[in-house]
């Protein structure tokens, strides 16, 4: 699963850290998000997408 979460932080001026206060978790887990190392609970990926102004299917999406 790849994501655009780096992408969409960035153009919101929010850093790794903003993002994981608004999600309620570590800035390692946004970390290993955006490198691709961890696969998100889909609890997760909405809380994400949410605080990112987004919908699921538009932050992560399958890498063909």
């Amino acid at each position: 699963m790849d994501n655009k979460i780096k992408e969409l932080r960035q153009t919101q001026n929010l850093t790794q850290q903003q993002l994981a206060d608004k999600v309620g978790v570590r800035r390692e887990t946004i970390v290993f998000l955006e490198q691709g190392k961890y696969n998100p609970s889909l609890k997760l990926a909405s809380d994400v997408a949410k605080a990112l102004g987004s919908h699921v299917e538009a932050v992560f999406y399958l890498d063909k």
